[in-house]
């Protein structure tokens, strides 16, 4: 008995270790995602009972151009269509980023390098330094009857308590009085702020992150109140919005939603261009001219005037203004809508703004509409401002400026064109498909560096993409292990942000689409769930289950190795034997050679063959023995089996996982004749033994040439070891040998 105890023991300790070595990257995610709930179904689609909070806000504000302060005002809407009670609610600080308490300051990590350093790398970002005085003021909180309502700030957050429970189905009616000191991009970075053109003496403003904002009450989070750190962007939710916002009567005022009162703030001129740019869909229409903005540039007006913007079912407003700006748009046809494109930029922005910006905005909002929703918004703005490329709904501000003579190289335009669609495909993610930025940094920037990928690839001839195409992965997937986190890796924890959070998740995209899934499958399933999340809250597992679910592919071991892992590809060809099945003709031919090879001369140190210069091997196709058939009365014939293979060339190849990420097996054949056939074999080859497969494959032709990952579509880090014949890697000692 004990020893059958033993045994049993043995059995199973065997099992688990099978499980633990062999199979994990196929292993169902299983528990490693959240329990589907009435809320979130295991489709991935909203669940029955799904519900979402709504904040309304009206806002007025005044910017103040003498000493860069923006006052405001606001009352905030709040309605509670959650199942929960709330005693308290939380509203974002983020400006609190930049206040003299902020913790992000303390939490970057510095050095001094050498005995000489630039005083513009101590003073950037260094309120010590600059004397930038930061962060929110608020001067009242109060109830719909004005009362005082209690609050506590924490850094970027403020908890308000209520005077009675926000029961569900109720709202709740506050306003709050603000204002804080703009901050100087060029000097005290951030998202939104001012930049000073010392040689007319003027400023652009970009104001973002300008007001306090609901944080968002979830199904899966409770109140998303994670400290604004800098880097994990947003989780906001949707609304109406009703700004007005009183600038110079010389400014123009670009702004997230549509302007209300346009015959007050523009001149008669200005209202006809616009209301023809609302026609026009072949080139944009220059609303305000080059020749207007100088003209205001050398003598700023004394009065105020204030524009009026109203939005609806937006996550944020936000909003640029200057003297300086010239205006186009251009009408976009999508499906049964028409909305505007529009840039705004100073001089120093042309003639490139002019040339390229409205039509990227046009480009952008055609190809981002094909692959998730109709763009919904009635406009799509980019605002140029230096060194910056940051999104709100309906506007966007972006770098790429000329030289100071207006000359401009392919680098800056590509650049240009590159941010802007990225920045303004941002509307759908995160904007509309609106997932929880503070959190999954993958789920806005790398889903929309997929589609900015698939936009440079659709709209320009020979882009040169920066992050997208598969190849361009590689030298970051085959690095320094230490310095790489997985993809599912909150915002503020990543390493090599850019390539983890944009490059990374953009290039699995293509991967899925291209190689995994294929474009017809992958589109159907991307586009189910840009329609089921569109003006709702998804989380990753709402996206990994829609893809499958709405397209009959199984896909855990994809989000397994590509998003929860560090592996990277890299296939090596470590064998491949050519055989010939003996017939008549050969034994004619005294061709008796059977089995291996003896003493072959194309082989390396452990025994895998180099080319094909020893041949072929025979082999003889024997008759089957009965017992293979078990109960079946049907029989193979074996000469007919033996008929069909005759002439034939069988290849055993023998492939090794070294990088240790799942892949397709995409091989190239190149026959004797020069011809080429391409064979794509499923990545669940390798589910029963991860490190290496063995499979035969039958060709009527002589090949001369296999290559694995032929077109560098699966981010293969290492493609010399992707061929046979092997090809000789000689050493660096070798190269400097035959060189010297």
């Amino acid at each position: 008995m004990k020893r059958f105890i033993l045994l049993v023991v043995a059995v199973l300790s065997g099992q688990i270790l099978w499980a633990q070595e062999w199979g994990k990257k196929f292993e169902q995610l299983g528990t490693m995602l959240p329990t589907p709930n009435e809320y979130r179904s295991a489709s991935g689609a909203p669940g029955s009972a799904y519900w979402q909070q709504r904040a309304d806000y009206v806002i007025e504000a005044e910017l103040n151009d003498n000493d860069q302060t923006i006052k405001g005002s606001e009352t905030i809407t709040y309605y509670n269509q959650s199942p929960d009670p709330l005693s308290y609610i939380w509203v974002q600080l983020d400006q609190n980023m930049r206040a003299k308490d902020s913790n992000s300051p303390l939490i970057r990590t510095s050095a001094i390098r050498g005995d000489s350093v630039p005083a513009y790398f101590m003073s950037m970002g260094n309120s010590e330094v600059t004397g930038y005085d930061g962060g929110f003021r608020i001067t009242a909180v109060r109830g719909a009857s004005g009362s005082e309502l209690s609050y506590t700030i924490n850094k970027t957050m403020m908890r308000i308590d209520l005077d009675e429970e926000l029961k569900p189905g109720e709202e709740l009616a506050f306003s709050i009085d603000w204002w804080y000191n703009i901050n100087d991009r060029m000097l005290d970075r951030g998202r939104g702020g001012m930049e000073f053109f010392k040689k007319d003496g003027n400023y652009l403003y970009t104001i973002a992150q300008w007001f306090p904002r609901m944080a968002v009450y979830s199904d899966f989070e409770g109140w998303q109140n994670k400290q604004f750190l800098g880097r994990g962007e947003f989780a906001l939710t949707f609304g109406n919005y009703d700004v007005k916002i009183t600038v110079p009567s010389d400014h123009v005022v670009g702004a997230t939603g549509v302007l209300q009162n346009p015959k007050e703030v523009l001149t008669k001129a200005q209202v006809k261009r616009f209301e023809e740019a609302k026609n026009s869909f072949e080139k944009p229409v220059i609303i305000v001219t080059q020749e207007e903005a100088v003209e205001k540039e050398k003598s700023p007006a004394s009065g105020k005037s204030t524009w009026h913007y109203k939005a609806e079912n937006v996550r944020d407003f936000a909003f640029a203004t200057s003297r300086k700006f010239i205006w186009d748009a251009m009408a976009v046809k999508i499906g049964n809508r028409t909305p505007i494109a529009m840039s705004y930029y100073p001089k120093e922005g042309n003639p490139l703004w002019e040339q390229e910006s409205t039509f990227a905005v046009k480009n952008t909002l055609e190809t981002y509409s094909k692959y998730t929703i109709d763009y919904p918004y009635p406009k799509a703005i980019s605002v140029h401002a230096a060194s910056i490329g940051m999104e709100y709904p309906m506007i966007c501000f972006n770098f790429g400026r000329p030289n100071p003579d207006g000359t401009f190289s392919e680098g800056t335009k590509y650049r240009m064109i590159g941010v802007i669609i990225h920045e303004v495909g941002h509307n759908f993610f995160p904007m509309i498909i609106n997932s929880d930025e503070r959190q999954w940094t993958w789920m806005d920037e790398g889903l929309n560096t997929f589609l900015q990928y698939r936009t440079e690839v659709e709209k320009y001839e020979n882009f040169p993409s920066r992050r997208g195409p598969a190849k361009n992965i590689v030298r970051y997937m085959k690095g320094d292990k230490s310095n790489i986190r997985p993809i599912m890796t909150n915002s503020e924890q990543l390493l090599q942000f850019g390539n983890n959070a944009y490059a990374k998740p953009a290039t699995a995209m293509s991967i899925l689409r291209e190689t995994v899934m294929g474009p017809d499958l992958f589109d159907k399933a991307f586009k189910t769930y840009a329609q089921r999340w569109a003006f709702k809250h998804p989380e990753p597992a709402d996206f990994f289950r829609t893809m499958e679910d709405a397209s009959a592919v199984d896909l855990d071991w994809f989000w397994r190795g590509w998003f929860f892992g560090i592996d990277h590809v890299d296939l090596t060809v470590k064998n491949v034997k050519w055989y010939k099945i003996r017939d008549a003709e050969m034994a004619l031919e005294g061709r008796t050679q059977q089995g291996k090879i003896e003493n072959p001369t194309n082989v390396d140190e452990d025994g895998n063959y180099t080319d094909f210069s020893n041949g072929y091997e025979i082999i003889t196709i024997a008759d089957t023995n009965p017992r293979f058939y078990g109960e079946f009365r049907n029989t193979i014939n074996d000469d007919e089996v033996r008929a069909t293979l005759a002439g034939k060339n069988l290849f055993e190849v023998t492939l090794k996982n070294t990088g240790g990420l799942v892949t397709p097996v995409i091989i190239e054949w190149t026959f004797k004749d020069g011809m080429k056939e391409v064979e794509q074999i499923p990545a669940e080859i390798w589910r029963h033994n991860e490190e290496q497969v063995t499979k035969v494959f039958t060709k009527d032709k002589e090949v001369v040439n296999i290559t694995i990952d032929p077109f560098l579509e699966t981010a293969d880090t290492n493609v010399e070891d992707n061929y046979f014949p092997k090809r000789k890697i000689e050493s660096k000692f070798e190269k400097f040998k035959e060189g010297n």
